[in-house]
């Protein structure tokens, strides 16, 4: 029998149909994106951001901007997630109470900082890479997340995203990396599509 954690990966499907009159309430939305925030990200930026629509007005407003998906409508909830640009001038405030610790000196924090200047200020495509990698590691986290909780998901990049980030307000900097819908699953999604063999994508050297 396979670990219960393992078993959610197992078992995980893309949802395309969501029960619509199913609702998530604030501290459960909360609890998503806390969770989601336990990704990863290059020097502890946490350069993301998670806008949740969930009123029916947003979720209509969302829906023209995503060529008229019902699942837009239908889900408890969709995350617009953001990636940010990475900011140097940001990371001491995120490092701080790291160092507070006494884990890491202050010294390499400001190491960190210096890093993160040299290495994206003068490269846009580094930068862009970046918004985006960190964006993916925090959705993919929720997706786990909301299967954990009982929920399904599905991950959307069928959006026009000049569109969302003018409707939305995004900043410069931010990109909308992808929408993520949540909620209770309906019938009619289908199971997990059959995955490549491990031959096919895995090499050990």
């Amino acid at each position: 029998m396979s670990h219960p954690s393992i078993a959610l990966i197992e078992q995980r499907v893309s949802a395309n149909r969501f029960d619509p009159l199913h609702t998530l309430a604030d501290a459960e939305i909360e609890t998503l994106v806390r969770l989601a925030t336990r990704a990863p990200t290059a020097y502890n930026l946490q350069n993301w951001r998670f806008i949740a629509v969930r009123t029916p007005e947003a979720k209509a407003q969302l829906r023209a901007l995503a060529y008229g998906q019902a699942k837009v409508a239908d889900a408890a909830v969709i995350f617009i997630v953001c990636g940010l640009r990475p900011d140097a001038a940001s990371l001491a405030d995120r490092l701080r109470p790291f160092v507070a610790t006494g884990l890491m000196p202050s010294a390499m924090a400001d190491d960190w900082q210096q890093s993160v200047h040299a290495k994206y200020a003068g490269d846009p495509e580094a930068a862009r890479d970046e918004a985006i990698r960190s964006a993916t590691l925090g959705a993919a986290t929720l997706m786990h997340a909301a299967a954990a909780l009982g929920l399904a998901s599905g991950p959307m990049v069928g959006f026009d995203a000049e569109a969302v980030s003018r409707e939305f307000g995004l900043a410069e900097g931010e990109l909308p990396v992808m929408l993520l819908p949540v909620g209770r699953a309906a019938p009619g999604n289908w199971p997990q599509k059959p995955r490549r063999p491990l031959a096919e994508v895995l090499q050990i050297a």
